[in-house]
């Protein structure tokens, strides 16, 4: 009888679908959460559920706190109640795969985010004894794990510190609808209830935190306050939403609009809408994720405008695809230029439109069965 434990303290759509496609191989899946975040597609019945404290993320503390008291409760329950399962270990917390040290279970790890390195974040670097002493301890798990999995290629060159390259298994990240798909304006009701109708949209949809850059966004709406036809969407939250509302407002922008957070009903509408969808991180984040609301976008047909660094993740996305442009943050003018190409030119507007939604057909929930190995 194949029993296999999944542990992850705070999981979405990415484990709701891997669970899945477990049931279908093993004979009893459990999962060990603290939340399960709601989404379209819901877990089999089949799966058992056992829960543990709620990752808090709402200060550094909280957050470190929820994930030690997570991993000591991860632990006993390993121990007292999976004795027999195969275990995977999902990073987060992120040192719950660590309880291997001590259990014999079979295990695999999926590194959503890598650590130690995570830590220089708080100023644990690599001379550090924290640094050093889980590095050891990365190498010797790594080295006993059935499966390291994670979700970019720059996140595998990071990981290869602790495993030999060709040991880690890259699944690409997919959609989180199956109802995305490209609409015609004239057919979207977000755009008739915003008045979108003949204009060009560039849309950043997202968190608006200072790890994102939107702010390059806002200088490109400056630069082209004297176009009608071409208008800004800025649909999310976060730190530095304010701030970029308080600089339209003193600008006396008009081609730029703020929404909060849509519900999830409304966003195949809303990234459908767009004529082209941005994405961007900072220098360090770029390196090794690519954000999930990527794979959306990709899914409507969107062509993308990156900001991000040109050896990141994302740059290698369009790279590969040739749906859209990566630019430096402080590349202000080349997205302009590259914003006003694409208005113009909707031959050329189409055509990346087409690769993005055929690069779309590599990021499906098919992939979930890749991590059964």
């Amino acid at each position: 009888m194949r029993k296999v434990v999944f542990v992850n303290q705070s999981s979405g759509y990415l484990l709701t679908d891997i669970l899945n496609a477990y049931t279908k191989e093993y004979d009893e899946v459990v999962q060990i959460y603290g939340t399960i975040m709601p989404n379209e597609r819901k877990l089999n019945p089949s799966i058992k559920l056992n829960r543990i404290c709620a990752y808090d993320r709402s200060s550094a503390i909280k957050r470190i706190v929820t994930w030690v008291k997570g991993t000591w409760q991860i632990y006993g329950k390993l121990k007292k109640e999976y004795k027999d399962y195969e275990i995977v270990y999902v990073t987060n917390p992120p040192m719950a795969y660590l309880c291997s040290l001590k259990l014999k279970n079979p295990f695999s790890v999926i590194v959503f985010d890598t650590y130690p390195d995570a830590l220089a974040n708080i100023g644990i670097r690599k001379g550090n004894f924290i640094f050093k002493l889980w590095s050891k301890w990365n190498k010797k798990l790594f080295a006993r794990a059935k499966n390291v999995f994670t979700l970019s290629e720059g996140m595998a060159d990071r990981l290869s510190n602790y495993i030999r390259r060709d040991k880690i298994t890259v699944v690409p990240c997919w959609s989180s609808n199956s109802t995305f798909a490209p609409m015609k304006k004239e057919d979207n009701p977000f755009v008739k209830d915003y008045h979108l109708e003949g204009k060009f949209v560039v849309m950043y949809s997202g968190n608006m935190g200072v790890t994102h850059n939107v702010h390059s966004l806002v200088e490109c709406a400056k630069q082209l306050r004297d176009k009608a036809n071409i208008h800004f969407m800025l649909i999310g939250g976060g730190t530095r939403k304010a701030e970029l509302e308080a600089t339209v407002k003193s600008e006396g922008l008009t081609n730029c609009t703020f929404m909060d957070w849509l519900p999830a009903e409304q966003l195949p509408y809303s990234l459908a809408a767009a004529d082209l969808g941005t994405v961007s991180l900072n220098d360090d984040t770029a390196l090794v994720s690519v954000p999930s609301k990527t794979f959306n976008l990709l899914a409507v047909g969107c062509p993308l405008m990156c900001i991000a660094p040109k050896n990141s993740e994302i740059a290698r996305l369009v790279g590969k695809y040739e749906n859209g442009k990566c630019f430096e943050v402080n590349e202000v003018e080349k997205m302009v230029e590259f914003i006003c190409q694409l208005s113009a030119d909707s031959g050329h507007q189409k055509l990346l439109s087409a690769n993005s939604l055929r690069a779309s057909e590599d990021f499906t929930m098919e992939n979930a069965k890749l991590y059964l190995k």
